[in-house]
Formats: structure tokens, sequence, C-alpha cells
């Protein structure tokens, strides 16, 4: 299976959840074996090296912990808040429809770390500023952004770069 056949099994279904949004459901994609392991490996492509991989709540889980397992490197989740049972550090975002809060344990990754941050989609771009600022809090070296769909009207890109100019932001299909 090549990459463009494992993207095509993504639906898409209007307005959902709520009017005027189309979502991309990745079930039929996540549920066909050679067609997420050719997403994870597109997913896991990095010229800089990283010693773990970050995936954000909740559909980043799925694809930063393949990647990890996939590159043999470790895994930090960023929860939402409350989610975490030890100490954390925390920051609030902006989403296209409201807001919430990101954490990350403190001891998820050290100052020696490179990290390759994923997640599902890259709209508005304020789970990824508040990925980023975590692990920058946290003083690891952030190797690339990654993300499944870049929603390119929502600007988030723009966002993300104006706040962290440098950082590699990579999408594998961009609407």
């Amino acid at each position: 299976m090549n990459l463009s056949e494992a993207l095509q099994l993504i639906r898409e279904i209007p307005d959902f959840p709520s009017p005027g949004i189309l979502f991309r459901d990745i079930t039929p994609l996540l549920a066909n074996g050679p067609a997420f392991k050719k997403v994870i490996e597109e997913l896991s492509k990095n010229d800089r090296g990283y010693s773990h991989v970050v995936g954000i709540e909740a559909r980043g889980f799925i694809f930063g912990a393949a990647i990890a397992a996939e590159s043999g490197v470790g895994f930090v989740p960023l929860r939402k808040a409350g989610k975490l049972p030890h100490a954390t550090i925390a920051r609030n975002y902006g989403l296209e429809y409201g807001s919430d809060v990101l954490e990350a344990h403190i001891d998820a990754v050290a100052a020696s770390d490179s990290v390759l941050i994923v997640d599902d989609v890259l709209a508005t771009g304020g789970t990824i500023i508040a990925a980023i600022e975590l692990m920058n809090e946290l003083g690891a070296e952030i190797s690339e952004v990654v993300v499944l769909f870049e929603i390119e009207s929502l600007g988030g890109r723009a966002r993300i770069e104006s706040k962290f100019p440098g950082i590699s932001i990579r999408s594998v299909v961009k609407a």
C-alpha cells in the first residue's frame, strides 16, 4: 500500500462535532494495518533525530506512541488538565471553538532531550504552541512538529512560526 492509498481511507464527516466543521475520521485508516503502518512510516521521517516523541491528547497519542515504538524512543503524553498523576506544568491554549489546558509531568523530558511533537491536526496552532512552550520550559530541544492534517485556512502554521521562528513544521496532508 502506498501513502496516497492509505490517506484515501480517511472519511470526511460534515458538521461534526458542530455545524460548519468538516471532521476527518481516521478510524478506517487505523483499522487497516498496512495503511496505518504507511502513515506511521511517513510521520516518523526526520533528518534531525529525536530522543522522545511527544503526543498531544488524544489522537496525537495514537500516532505518537506508534512513532515512538517504530523509532525505538520514549513516548511523552501531553494531557488535558487533571489527567496526569505526578507533579505537572501547564499551559492554557485557544482552540477554534474554545480554550483548554495542556499539562506535562515535570520530569517528562530533560534538557539534553530532543523531541518530535506529534498531533493529528494543525488548525489554529494553539495546542501545538502550548506543547512547544511546555517542552521549552522543561529544557528540551524541538526537533520537529509533525501532523497528519494541516487546515491551512485557519492560519496555525503562521501563528506557530511567528512565535517560534525556525521550528520545522511538517504536515502529511494540507487541506
